[in-house]
């Protein structure tokens, strides 16, 4: 360990780190290009050859050309993903209606106050 001083292994952490996060920007954009519903099999075919073929190039480029859109693209996937397998409206209705019924066992609402918020609920 002597023979490597403090300020080369700060050097060898930086760049493996720089090196981790240009490989997590390189999967992101690839991710970006093929969650991308707009965009055609040919585009996507092009994306991908200039990101392969040119790295540094092709990904700089392609997040100043669609860089912009990405985080509302991947919200939009995440959304519909989260649609298709998310709880069904029904049960987040059941849960409510469950506390509101504890609460007026317990006391804390008195019967008006639970069939207004029963109907509040049950219209939502």
């Amino acid at each position: 360990m002597d023979d490597y001083p403090l300020l080369n292994l700060f050097w060898t952490m930086m760049w493996f780190f720089l090196w981790v996060l240009w490989l997590m920007l390189l999967f992101r954009v690839f991710a970006d290009i093929f969650r991308d519903d707009s965009l055609s099999g040919w585009v996507k075919a092009g994306w991908s050859i200039f990101v392969v073929v040119l790295p540094f190039l092709g990904v700089f480029v392609y997040l100043i050309v669609r860089g912009g859109q990405m985080g509302s693209r991947e919200h939009e996937w995440f959304r519909r993903r989260v649609g298709e397998t998310g709880p069904a409206r029904g049960a987040g209705q059941a849960d409510e209606l469950t506390r509101l019924a504890e609460l007026k066992n317990k006391g804390d609402l008195t019967s008006e106050e639970y069939e207004r918020a029963k109907a509040k609920v049950l219209a939502a």
